[in-house]
């Protein structure tokens, strides 16, 4: 068979004037098996006779490797090595999903929270100021440890430099080869973590084939001290923010050519769920585009046209939310939070009954928990995200039940933030690739969730160290408000990195490559 060989016919620059731009370019085309193409490369094989057997059977078998080639990647979807699946151990960990990692080489685990809200992965590192890491300590944990990590016994961690046009701290450097500082500061009262990063390898896993290996480099950040929240047991072994950054993990995997640039998260009403990096979701699912703030995709914000409870459609509803599941619960505008509230106790045959030190107004202590309509937020093009059960239950005890409207009022002059305690029941899909979010019904089951696959590698590993300086673009990042047993405040706080706008020119190409594989 003949060797691989490639032609490469013309490429033209023109000089760009109102003559040349009208100009009409061509160039013939020379097929691989045709007479001038046999003659024009020298190969030790041999060619198939035309229209032969072994002449058609190589073609489609080229084509089939080109399809693997060039869409393979794209339809497959990525998960954790340790596996796709999701927990939430409740208000020991404030609520929110997590799932195990594995970092660096050895490899190193972490359970980290879930947060759309926020753009960079970090674990604790070389602790000064870290929570407890020791199974003991927690109780829903306790059959194994947190894990603290050092980038000096990995074998392919490499320190991540101030030059590098993601470093946003940059200016405070005293030189470009020092190592990058962060500071990553939450909603969430005194809530941060601040450090050095560094670039490793996160191991993950094609869906379709658990054994296969994936390797790629991204930027974590090294946890050296973190406060507030984080040393109450709100994600003490770190966060993976999966914001739309270009520092953050799908952010990376998408540049390196592993996966589309999606992913969903489903989280069901047993407190777990899955994640897959890559997916897209089923045709059948809703959608509805996401919001540019000040001209950038910073956060993944929708816009609701009409805010409904059952049948009962408010007016003047209209308000821009944050998607966030590092947020605990949800958040509404204050005119509207209070319209729904009053809906949802008009409904509910029971005096308000605070509770101490509780975040919620509306709660509730009944001999059984009643239904109450939906609350339904409409969308373009007669989309619509239903919340079926508005309701949250604290508990059951002597025949009584105590339960809250989860939902709390944002501050003056924000917008809402829908929380993961509403995003249950469905497989939310966060489109970058299209700037959309998906969402669908489901109830999380591994075989019933993953999108359609194709063959994968056994392993692989991403083609650069990183994205190149050149491939980034910055847009501004928003951290989120980690949530603990008592959610304050809504998803706007500031996070250390932003990206650089990547300014490119058009030029006139005309490039044709003719491959014989």
């Amino acid at each position: 068979m003949a060797s691989r060989s490639a032609f490469i016919l013309l490429f033209i620059l023109s000089l760009v004037s109102e003559k040349s731009l009208a100009s009409l370019f061509s160039s013939r085309l020379i097929h691989r098996f045709s007479d001038e193409g046999r003659a024009s490369i020298k190969s030790p094989g041999s060619f198939p006779e035309k229209r032969s057997f072994e002449y058609y059977r190589l073609l489609t078998s080229i084509d089939s490797r080109r399809q693997k080639m060039n869409l393979g990647a794209k339809f497959q979807s990525l998960v954790p090595s340790e596996g796709s699946k999701t927990i939430s151990p409740g208000n020991y960990f404030g609520w929110l999903h997590y799932t195990w990692i594995d970092i660096g080489t050895p490899s190193v685990s972490f359970l980290v929270a879930l947060d759309s809200g926020s753009d960079l992965l970090w674990i604790p590192c070389n602790c000064v100021q870290c929570a407890p890491l020791s199974s003991a300590y927690y109780s829903s944990l306790a059959t194994k440890d947190l894990n603290e990590f050092d980038p000096s016994a990995s074998t392919t961690s490499k320190v991540f430099p101030c030059s590098h046009k993601l470093c946003e701290s940059a200016p405070a450097c005293e030189s470009p080869k020092e190592q990058c500082p962060y500071t990553v500061t939450y909603a969430s009262e005194n809530t941060s973590s601040s450090g050095l990063l560094v670039e490793d390898v996160l191991h993950l896993a094609y869906s379709a084939n658990a054994s296969s290996s994936v390797k790629a480099r991204v930027v974590v950040g090294c946890g050296e001290k973190q406060s507030g929240e984080f040393l109450k047991g709100i994600a003490p072994d770190g966060v993976m923010g999966l914001g739309p950054g270009e520092i953050s993990v799908p952010s990376f995997l998408a540049k390196a050519g592993l996966m589309r640039n999606s992913f969903s998260m489903c989280f069901d009403e047993e407190d777990s769920g899955r994640i897959y990096f890559g997916d897209v979701g089923p045709s059948t699912q809703q959608s509805t585009r996401f919001l540019p703030y000040k001209n950038e995709f910073v956060a993944y914000f929708v816009g609701v046209e009409v805010c409904c409870v059952g049948n009962s459609c408010l007016k003047q509803s209209s308000f821009t939310t944050l998607i966030d599941s590092g947020q605990s619960f949800t958040f509404l505008p204050e005119e509207i939070y209070r319209e729904v509230a009053l809906e949802i106790d008009s409904h509910i045959n029971a005096t308000v009954k605070k509770i101490e030190g509780g975040p919620w107004e509306y709660c509730y202590e009944t001999s059984f928990e009643p239904k109450v309509p939906a609350i339904k937020l409409k969308f373009s093009s007669n989309n619509t995200f239903v919340i079926h059960k508005p309701l949250f239950v604290l508990q059951r005890s002597e025949g009584l039940v105590q339960f809250c409207l989860p939902i709390s009022a944002s501050e003056e002059g924000t917008g809402g933030v829908i929380g993961q305690n509403y995003m249950a029941g469905y497989r939310i899909v966060f489109d970058r690739e299209n700037m959309k979010l998906g969402w669908s019904a489901s109830k999380c089951q591994e075989d019933k969730i993953a999108p359609p696959q194709e063959a994968s590698p056994g392993s692989t590993s991403s083609p650069n160290p990183l994205p190149t300086e050149e491939q980034q673009s910055r847009t501004h990042a928003v951290s989120p408000a980690i949530a603990g047993k008592t959610p304050s405040k809504t998803s706007s706080a500031s996070c250390c990195f932003s990206s650089m706008r990547l300014l490119s020119s058009s030029i006139l190409v005309l490039l044709l490559v003719v491959s014989y594989m």
